[in-house]
């Protein structure tokens, strides 16, 4: 693996990671707001909230392609 392709695929990584710690704090400051205030916990809010985890999980799993398209797309 070339220069290039490790950078790419340390950067697809670290967006990756960051969805998902975004996702995370976002639904658990979602819950936390709720119940300091005594509302119900709902789900539709959770689920949209917990949208960025799935894409950066999918980011996890296809690191190697993504990587491999966006060091293609730079190297133009």
């Amino acid at each position: 693996m070339e220069a290039p392709e490790r950078g790419a695929l340390m950067l697809v990584r670290f967006v990756a990671v960051a969805l998902i710690g975004w996702s995370f704090v976002e639904t658990a400051l979602y819950v936390v707001l709720c119940r300091h205030q005594g509302l119900p916990i709902e789900i539709l809010p959770c689920v949209t909230r917990s949208l960025p985890f799935l894409g950066g999980l999918v980011m996890l799993i296809k690191a190697r392609a993504i990587a491999a398209w966006v060091a293609e797309k730079l190297d133009l």
